[in-house]
């Protein structure tokens, strides 16, 4: 965060969020109404989707995850911008406060652009930047937020009641015999596959699972499938980087027709979830909790009770 926020208390303040998390933030915390521009990929909760677009994406929204995965690599390795940011649009939402990230280059505008774009906005608005790689840092960016936004009691509440609910799983999971916790390979992407990264391992673990490809709080990495099969994990967790379930389950789909995936321990026990990666998984916002109580009533449905927000999908049928 640049400056704490300080404006005129006879009108209103006005918040652009630059990525979902904290588009979420920003709703949960009561402050909807001072949205005047988000990104291109914020649609929670519902009401945001009728506001201004801030940004704008090269990726084509009709593309395979092939497609997408060569996209992503060939801007990053030219240093190309894979989103653009609209000035003008910007300008007209006349921000007292943007939220945007300095954390992934992948997952929305790159903070440098941001930079730039503030420095010439009249007003000087406050940028505030979230690098959350953790659960805790997505709590604290939480209460960053509402500091900025003069939300501190709101804020300190809602990272409460998050933090709450997070120990309240790990309560039970403690309860869990060692030799009782699956194996569990986190997939972020399947076409090609990716390990869970950044916040995902810790999910995994809170929720009674041991990961066996992604580290706590580091990225996601490209992985070959005969990394995975020589883990032989118990269970597949599917929550692919901004997919719906329906979007995964077509790479599901896919990948279930080659050697490797037909290899895995947890497709031979019908051990695999598909979830909303793009609800639950891949936005460090309050959602991660949900996904949370998700992923453990999977992993251990006789430990964890389902939660109401639970869907998950099982697609795969034990071989005969």
């Amino acid at each position: 965060m640049r400056r704490r926020i300080a404006v005129d208390l006879g009108r209103s303040l006005r918040i652009v969020s630059l990525l979902p998390s904290a588009t979420e933030i920003v709703c949960a915390l009561g402050l909807g109404d001072c949205l005047v521009g988000v990104s291109h990929s914020c649609t929670y909760p519902a009401r945001v989707k009728s506001l201004p677009r801030m940004t704008s994406t090269h990726i084509p929204a009709d593309a395979d995850s092939r497609t997408i995965d060569e996209s992503v690599r060939g801007h990053l390795q030219s240093r190309s911008a894979l989103y653009d940011l609209d000035l003008d649009a910007l300008a007209e939402a006349r921000p007292d406060v943007i939220v945007s990230q300095a954390l992934c280059d992948v997952c929305a505008v790159a903070t440098g652009d941001v930079d730039a774009a503030v420095g010439g906005l009249p007003g000087a608005p406050t940028l505030v930047d979230l690098t959350p790689n953790t659960l805790d840092d997505v709590f604290d960016d939480i209460v960053r937020v509402g500091s900025a936004l003069a939300a501190e009691p709101a804020a300190e509440r809602l990272a409460s009641k998050l933090r709450s609910r997070r120990d309240r799983v790990s309560a039970r999971t403690a309860k869990i015999p060692a030799e009782q916790r699956p194996r569990v390979a986190f997939l972020e992407w399947l076409i090609p596959p990716f390990n869970g990264g950044h916040w995902n391992p810790e999910l995994v673990a809170i929720a009674g699972g041991d990961e066996v490809l992604g580290t706590r709080a580091e990225p996601s990495a490209t992985l070959d499938w005969a990394q995975i099969v020589a883990q032989q994990p118990d269970v597949a967790f599917v929550a692919c980087c901004g997919f719906s379930i329906e979007r995964a389950l077509e790479d599901v789909e896919i990948i279930a027709a080659t050697a490797a995936w037909n290899e895995l321990r947890a497709v031979g026990n019908g051990r695999v979830y598909v979830a909303d990666g793009n609800a639950y998984f891949s936005s460090p916002g309050p959602r991660l909790i949900d996904g949370l109580e998700i992923l453990a009533h999977a992993l251990h449905p006789g430990v964890h009770p389902r939660p109401a927000h639970f869907d998950c999908r099982t697609p795969v049928q034990p071989r005969a």
